[in-house]
């Protein structure tokens, strides 16, 4: 017998009404592994701004006990009560309201194994971030989090079945590699991105992103490097409502190791800004072929920045 999945059991792992309903459908996963990957594909893009307001707002605050918390919450926040004092706790409750107060929603971040002064320190740190900036931050928090309890739910499912199912469940579960020969465990380009358009507080949509790979004789490309043909495009899009390209390259197991170019045409976006276009290279070596690159671009009409997410 398989095992019964429900909207509810994913709900528990994240208060995402879309994620929880995508991935009860999608259910039963070959494994967790599988499910992670799903989760991640939803939540980073499929689930809008508003649903990522929906689940941040179903957390307490850390050491909150106004209101009832769960009990996978209550693990997460273990190790910052045990090592709080009353003085750390009053000054964490003050800034989370302040964060509160100034982005809208509960400061989020995956507690377990933190420390209260730890998380203090970093209540602190993204505090002064802009509030575009510091939503993209809490959404990649938040996946921490469903992943963290999709592997406390199936380690729940496998606990409660009982042997026979379990047996069942392995033999078909031994069966699943010869039915998914050949295919690929991504479910998203190993290069993706997203804009950000700081000034608006908003996604930037209609903007142009070309990726490349780097082809020359040299082995890198070089500071002041000028031939143009030495880049080979892999794919180009434009980005829609989220901020987000569409494919820009295949979905593989292992993306080829080298030098990279992804860039943006700020000029066409925004004709009165300073930058005509952006181009951020990358280098992606042997060791980290079946990781995911995320680069997105943090853009205002006079300055820019990146970083790699995941």
């Amino acid at each position: 017998m398989e095992r019964q999945w429900a909207e509810k059991d994913f709900l528990s792992c994240s208060g995402s009404t879309k994620l929880a309903r995508e991935m009860a459908a999608a259910a039963p996963f070959a494994d967790l592994d599988h499910a992670i990957q799903y989760a991640r594909d939803i939540w980073f893009n499929k689930v809008d701004v508003k649903g990522w307001l929906e689940s941040f707002a179903a957390h307490p605050e850390i050491g909150s006990t106004s209101k009832p918390i769960s009990q996978w919450s209550k693990e997460e926040q273990s190790t910052a009560i045990a090592t709080a004092d009353g003085s750390t706790m009053q000054e964490l409750f003050e800034w989370n309201a302040r964060y509160k107060e100034k982005f809208g929603f509960v400061f989020l971040i995956c507690a377990s194994g933190r420390s209260s002064p730890e998380i203090l320190n970093e209540l602190k740190r993204r505090f002064i971030n802009r509030p575009i900036v510091e939503l993209e931050i809490a959404a990649e928090e938040e996946m921490k989090i469903i992943e963290l309890r999709l592997k406390k739910l199936f380690d729940s499912k496998l606990r409660t079945s009982s042997l026979q199912t379990a047996q069942v469940s392995a033999s078909k579960h031994e069966e699943k590699p010869n039915e998914t020969a050949g295919q690929t465990h991504r479910t998203r380009p190993p290069i993706t991105t997203h804009v950000l358009d700081v000034a608006r507080g908003s996604p930037a949509s209609g903007l142009e992103v070309r990726l490349e790979i780097w082809k020359g004789d040299q082995n890198s490309p070089s500071f002041g490097e000028a031939d143009s043909r030495s880049w080979m495009l892999y794919g180009s899009s434009i980005t829609n409502s989220d901020g987000r390209s569409g494919h820009l390259m295949p979905i593989t197991d292992d993306i080829e190791a080298g030098f990279y170019r992804i860039s943006f045409n700020t000029g066409n976006y925004n004709p009165s800004g300073f930058f005509p276009y952006v181009s951020i290279v990358f280098e992606i070596r042997e060791s980290q072929k079946s990781e995911h690159f995320h680069v997105p671009l943090l853009l205002s009409p006079f300055s820019f920045s990146t970083y790699r997410g995941s």
